[in-house]
């Protein structure tokens, strides 16, 4: 996605000497001085429009800068529908999960997983359950070895206070 520049320079903003100038038509009028350029512009009661700074001479076009800028803007929206926005979906674990529960739970993660969403599982320590952090680990690793052909792990299992997670991303 090309993101629109915040501050194009237009008319009496361009400083350098020459640019390759393109009329409001669209066809080449080749390298000009930007003096030329300027009054080519006026002529046509247009703007001059640097649209590629980083060229060697920058390109610089004759066109309505109201209209120009509306396109790009126009034009980034367009980009913005086409992009798949992944979601962060959460599962929740218990140290003590019975199997049934944790291969529903492992289902669940697949079925994010294969609609290309993250999936962040937590793992909750309740009371005396915290002198058991090793039994929590366990239950992780069980978990990211049956999840390992949907998807990779993202971020290793880490302990935050009394909550073990891991991030999951699709394949």
């Amino acid at each position: 996605m090309v993101a629109i520049k915040k501050f194009v320079r237009i008319n009496d903003r361009i400083r350098v000497p020459q640019v390759r100038l393109i009329g409001p038509d669209g066809n080449q009028l080749g390298i000009v001085v930007i003096q030329r350029a300027l009054d080519l512009a006026n002529q046509h009661e247009l703007d001059l429009v640097e649209v590629a700074p980083s060229a060697n001479p920058p390109v610089c076009r004759i066109v309505d800068y109201s209209k120009f800028k509306y396109d790009e803007e126009k034009k980034e929206r367009e980009a913005k529908k086409h992009q798949k926005q992944g979601k962060l979906k959460e599962i929740r674990l218990k140290p003590n999960i019975d199997d049934h529960d944790f291969e529903t739970k492992v289902k669940q993660a697949i079925a994010f997983l294969k609609k290309k969403d993250k999936v962040r599982v937590n793992l909750f320590f309740r009371g005396r359950q915290m002198e058991h952090i090793d039994l929590g680990r366990k239950v992780l690793d069980r978990f990211m070895k049956e999840v390992q052909t949907d998807g990779t792990v993202e971020k290793p299992p880490m302990m935050e206070g009394r909550i073990m997670s891991l991030v999951v991303a699709p394949k």
